[in-house]
């Protein structure tokens, strides 16, 4: 190590106290963490890209300091769910420094990215109370039945108001209007289901009926508008 002659020349003084890292939750212990193999936690963390035309909502398993298990939930350019597929590919496998330097090309993957690392480096983490964390899979409960990421979109104007296109529940079909053309309610198809039902055997139009659902004051309804169309 080379240091400069203004550092030669100063005359030793002993360190003070040093109480060393303070300790961090992780996963129902108190870890003072030193190294990457110090750190394990389950989380989540969000990114967006330069243009802040996308984003990423990113979750991580991370045991001993290995990426154990990854969910990438993507928004926005095309280009983002090729990234993600990519990441889903490279991250497990990596330590949580490794990712940090991984090119995973799209910004908000690679935002997201730094952000968990900011909860997990500072145990802000989602398991940092839970005895041993979240089991490898858990993120998958973020899908819940049918492993579809939940959606909203949702579409406004001063003009003709506003418009339901997808709800969690699925893709809106209809939208119910009362007397004074007020949204009260909403019909709508669960893709997911749709694709299992079709994928046990039943034809399309007996799957998107089966996967029909609705909710709100459908039964006050005056009428129904395609919110697509009308």
């Amino acid at each position: 190590m080379t240091y400069t002659s203004e550092v030669e020349n100063m005359c030793p003084v002993t360190q003070g106290v040093h109480h060393g890292a303070a300790p961090i939750p992780e996963e129902g212990k108190w870890i003072a963490a030193k190294e990457v193999k110090d750190i394990s936690g389950f989380t989540h963390g969000v990114g967006w890209c330069a243009p802040q035309q996308g984003a990423c909502k990113l979750s991580l398993n991370v045991k001993e300091g290995v990426i154990q298990e990854c969910l990438i939930e993507t928004i926005g350019c095309s280009g983002m769910t090729h990234s993600a597929a990519m990441a889903a590919e490279v991250l497990p496998g990596l330590t949580v420094l490794e990712a940090l330097n991984t090119d995973l090309v799209c910004d908000a993957i690679n935002t997201a990215m730094r952000e968990l690392f900011l909860q997990i480096a500072y145990g802000r983490t989602q398991s940092a109370f839970s005895d041993d964390g979240l089991a490898v899979g858990a993120g998958l409960e973020d899908l819940g039945k049918g492993l579809r990421s939940q959606v909203g979109t949702m579409y406004g104007t001063l003009k003709k108001g506003p418009r339901y296109l997808e709800m969690t529940e699925g893709y809106v079909t209809d939208l119910a209007l009362d007397k004074d053309n007020q949204i009260i309610g909403y019909k709508f198809v669960s893709l997911g289901k749709m694709t299992d039902f079709i994928k046990k055997g039943l034809t399309p139009n007996e799957a998107w009926e089966k996967a029909k659902g609705q909710y709100g004051r459908i039964q006050d309804a005056v009428k129904f508008i395609d919110p697509r169309k009308e």
